[in-house]
């Protein structure tokens, strides 16, 4: 796919003699998201952890943006990584600092701004997950579904065009989760973003999924649209399909 902005080409993952991933393959089209569902232990957060490097394949190629990721040295890493969003399962939030100074990290790191821009970048990114005024309050001052959407503000401080979300909805009640859903979305709509999303929730993989992947031993069992599959020549597919909560 000419215009596949996430690459994975025959990879293969094992853990001592745990088999992760086996001969695992697929493609993240530019602005769609894919979702990745399965059971615990199937190799979900590896996947989305070897698209930024912080795990290497035993073998086979990933490619970002046509660039081979499994080949890069720390520095080319670093580049690449300014171009992903990451946002992590339980929001990985700097309890020392403030909720400002949180979404302000990447900015310091990879930018020459000044403070005062710095801050209003800040502002903006605390605003566009609907969270306004709570620049110096503290993570541990604010509720888990906001700390989700400052996880969520901190993986945009940097624009990037692709954001990664290990378990969005993991931990928060149904209607923050669908709230969540609905920013990744909106996001998506407007920012053409492209989008890798872990998740054991079903109805937030439909939602948000242009497609879904399903993990299974292993490998990849079926891929498609959620109408697709609906209809898949696997039981454990269409079974997942079906499930009205989490996996």
């Amino acid at each position: 796919m000419a215009d596949a902005v996430i690459r994975f080409e025959n990879v293969y993952k094992s853990f001592g003699a745990h088999k992760v991933l086996e001969n695992v393959s697929f493609e993240v089209p530019r602005g769609s998201a894919l979702c990745i569902l399965g059971r615990s232990g199937t190799g979900k957060s590896v996947t989305i952890k070897q698209m930024i490097g912080l795990i290497k394949p035993d073998s086979g190629h990933i490619y970002v943006e046509g660039r081979d990721v499994t080949a890069m040295n720390a520095a080319e890493l670093s580049r690449v990584r300014r171009r992903i969003g990451f946002l992590f399962q339980y929001s990985a939030l700097f309890d020392s600092i403030s909720v400002g100074e949180n979404v302000a990290f990447p900015l310091r790191r990879h930018t020459n701004l000044e403070e005062d821009e710095i801050r209003d970048v800040v502002e903006k990114k605390l605003a566009r997950v609907g969270l306004r005024g709570i620049y110096d309050k503290m993570p541990s001052q604010i509720s888990g579904g906001m700390q989700k959407r400052v996880g969520l503000a901190r993986a945009l401080a940097l624009d990037p065009p692709i954001l990664l979300a290990d378990e969005p909805s993991s931990g928060l009640d149904p209607i923050t989760s669908q709230e969540i859903d609905e920013l990744l979305l909106d996001l998506k709509h407007t920012e053409h973003t492209t989008m890798v999303v872990v998740t054991h929730n079903i109805p937030s993989a439909r939602r948000i999924g242009d497609e879904i992947a399903v993990l299974e031993g292993g490998r990849i069992l079926d891929r498609g649209s959620p109408a697709d599959l609906e209809q898949s020549e696997h039981a454990i597919v269409r079974e997942f399909m079906t499930l009205e909560g989490g996996i």
